[in-house]
This record gives structure tokens, sequence and C-alpha cells, in this order.
């Protein structure tokens, strides 16, 4: 078997990288010229920035739906670890879009903190449940759970990596504490504060949003889409063309992404490419020591079976 990363061949996983390097490379040149061209808030940018994220979060569900049916086959003895790492495989979904997107929602439902009813709040917080009350579902259809390791290799990859890389993420922004180009251009001089990512002054952003420009987190919330061929490859007819399309859908959303962060004002090029770089790699070492293990079963368990022989 050809070397995979990710459930898509190893030249993917070198694409994917390189294209961040090559990206870190030219905006460490010009990263505030590219924005002078680039940025230009609109309402479709504000749209998909405000929604985007929604896709990215449906692997969460998907991951504990995962874990869910790779336990069951287990026996009854895991059935109640299965539904409670599904409920948190939603749950992450519903907070983190509450976290990062919530404002917007509350806005659409008219709420007002400490006016409102505390009421319309949790109606807010179901508008999310609802739109990921699907994933589960549809994910319990098409999950083939012939190889129960393997989807719970799948499942707490996903899960792992996505908590480890938010909050890799969220320590990365205090230690550079960069100033987002939408607080630049605010400025009488916004060359003045600009500094390029390798300048970092430690836990200077504190709460303050404005300082919180490298390295992207909502690349860390797009790149999970290239756990996506993960999921491809333990559904029912698997193959490796899906895989490989799955990949592409990948990699067109993250472009799409990251082109929306510079546009929007929130970040520069090196910040999106850094962001997704991290991302990615944690991912990739992720799955990576999850699947070993599974292969390592199925190899000894082929071992087994020619000594019976």
């Amino acid at each position: 078997m050809k070397r995979q990363v990710m459930a898509v061949p190893f030249s993917c996983f070198l694409g994917v990288v390189s294209i961040c390097v090559v990206g870190i490379i030219i905006g460490s040149f010009c990263d505030y010229e590219i924005n002078e061209a680039l940025a230009n808030k609109t309402d479709i940018g504000k749209f998909f920035a405000t929604y985007g994220s929604y896709f990215s979060y449906c692997l969460y569900p998907a991951a504990g739906m995962c874990l869910f049916k790779g336990l069951s086959k287990k026996g009854r003895h895991f059935k109640m670890l299965a539904w409670v790492l599904l409920c948190i495989g939603f749950f992450m979904a519903v907070y983190y879009s509450n976290s990062y997107n919530g404002k917007s929602v509350r806005e659409l439902f008219n709420y007002t903190a400490g006016e409102s009813p505390a009421l319309l709040s949790v109606l807010c917080w179901g508008f999310w449940a609802v739109l990921y009350a699907w994933v589960p579902i549809v994910c319990y259809f098409l999950l083939d759970d012939i190889d129960p390791d393997k989807l719970i290799a799948v499942g707490a990859a996903i899960l792992i990596a996505g908590i480890v890389a938010d909050n890799v993420n969220a320590w990365l922004k205090q230690v550079a504490s960069r100033p987002r180009y939408k607080y630049l251009i605010t400025l009488e001089n916004p060359r003045s504060e600009y500094r390029d990512w390798w300048q970092m002054v430690p836990n200077l952003a504190g709460n303050d949003d404005n300082y919180k420009s490298w390295p992207s987190g909502n690349m860390t919330i797009a790149t999970m889409m290239f756990s996506l061929p993960m999921l491809a490859d333990v559904c029912k007819k698997k193959s490796m063309t899906k895989n490989i399309i799955c990949f592409i859908i990948a990699c067109a959303f993250v472009l799409l992404y990251g082109y929306n962060r510079i546009h929007m004002t929130n970040h520069f090029l090196t910040d999106v490419c850094f962001g997704t770089l991290f991302t990615y790699l944690i991912y990739a070492v992720c799955s990576a020591a999850f699947l070993k293990i599974t292969l390592k079963k199925t190899e000894s368990g082929c071992i087994e079976n020619e000594k019976n022989k």
C-alpha cells in the first residue's frame, strides 16, 4: 500500500504543506501590500465569514457518530461511552459555532443581553442544535462498521485534533499579539503599529481581539475540512477516488476561506498560511497516531489467520 496521510496520497500532504510555506515566504516580504490590494469588506464576504465555518463544524458530530458506531460494535459494555462521545461531538459543534458566530445569530433573534428574556438566549443555542441535528443521523447510515477500530480511530483523531488545534492557536495568538489589519486602518498612521509575524510581543493581546491576528483562528476551523477524506474512507462503498474528490473539495474550501479572511480585513497572508499549516500538521500527526494502532491490529490479525491455515 502506498503511503497515505489522512486517507490521501503523501503527495497531497506535501502539496498542502508546500503551498503554505510558499505563502509564508511571500507574505513575510509583502503582507501589508497584499492586504492593501485585496482587503474590501462586502456583504457576501461577511455572510461567508459568519456561516462558512458551519461546514467544518459538521465534522464534530460526524466524528461523534464514528465513535458511536465503532464502540457499539464492541459490545453492550461500551454503549454508555458511545452515547457520551456522540453527545460530546454534537456539543462541540454547537458550542464552537455559538462561541465564534453566536453574536450574529443573537442579532437575528433580536436578543439583547440584560434586556431580552433568558429563553430567547436558549433559542439561539437551539438554532445551532437544529442546524447540526441531521449530521449524526445521515452519518449513521453512511458509515461502514465492518472495521470498528478504524471508525474509533478516525472519530477520536478528528475530535482530539480539533480541540488541540483550537487551543494551540489561542496560545499562539497571545504569544504573537500581532495587530489586525482592520485595527491598523483605523489609525492615523497604520504603518506605525504594523508588525511582521516574527516581531512578537507576548501577552500584549490579553482580551483585546485587535491584537489577535497571528495565526488565523478561522483557518484552524477551515483546515478541519482536510479530515473529510478520512470520513469518506470509513463510509460504505469507499474508494480512493472519493477520498481524492473530498480532498479537492477541502482544498477549494480552505483557499476560499483564506481569501475571505484577507478580503474582510481580519488577517494577513502569513496569518492565514500559518493557521492552515499548524492545524494541518496537528491533524496529520493525530490521525497517523490513531490509525497506526488499527493498522497494527489488522496486520496482527492477518498473521494470526495465516498461522491458523
